[in-house]
């Protein structure tokens, strides 16, 4: 089960709702900025701990038990994932859950009220969580860095490229250098000695 055994009364995301419970077909609205909670994030972006979240939330009393919906606002803080550059960006993210009054035990999907409360927390989590893309960017055409230096491609100067070596050849070409090399030091010793014999 999603409900947890014990309520986290002091979260803000934890709501009271016995005053629905007692009239299905009865609602309320709420319009608050609440501190963000924990693991709202994937590598390389998130929304950090305890930044405010701007809550706009429709609680409303059906025959299952409380159906809420809304949307939440909040600043996403991270890095790049092709040039590592910081990334600050805003989030709106649809919030819609059932919270069923009894579990017939079928799934473990299923959120519960719990004590007179719906807790919001794992639904926002569950919304923010799919809406990050998996490989962040500051900006869609980011060129990235380069893979031989690491420069950024953005600063590098045109026509900036690395000579390659294909690997299979790299020994081949240590053996060519080092023959040219010798065979310049032979070139070397041969003009000395015929110079010494004039």
């Amino acid at each position: 089960m999603s409900a947890s055994s014990s309520v986290r009364s002091e979260s803000p995301w934890v709501v009271a709702v016995q005053d629905l419970m007692r009239s299905t077909g009865s609602m309320r609205t709420l319009e608050d900025t609440w501190p963000a909670p924990e693991e709202l994030s994937i590598p390389l972006l998130g929304i950090p701990a305890g930044s405010p979240v701007d809550v706009e939330l429709r609680l409303e009393s059906v025959h299952e038990g409380i159906l809420a919906t809304g949307t939440a606002d909040a600043e996403l803080v991270g890095e790049c994932s092709r040039c590592l550059d910081p990334i600050r960006d805003g989030i709106t993210v649809d919030l819609q859950e059932l919270f069923i009054t009894a579990s017939d035990g079928d799934g473990d999907e299923e959120r519960l009220v719990v004590h007179d409360t719906v807790d919001l927390e794992p639904v926002l989590r569950d919304a923010v969580v799919t809406a990050l893309p998996f490989q962040p960017v500051c900006r869609p055409d980011c060129k990235g860095l380069c893979p031989d230096c690491g420069i950024r491609l953005e600063d590098a100067p045109p026509g900036h490229v690395h000579d390659q070596v294909d690997p299979r050849w790299a020994a081949l070409s240590a053996l060519s250098t080092m023959a040219s090399s010798e065979h310049s030091d032979h070139a070397d010793q041969t003009t000395s000695d015929e110079t010494e014999k004039r």
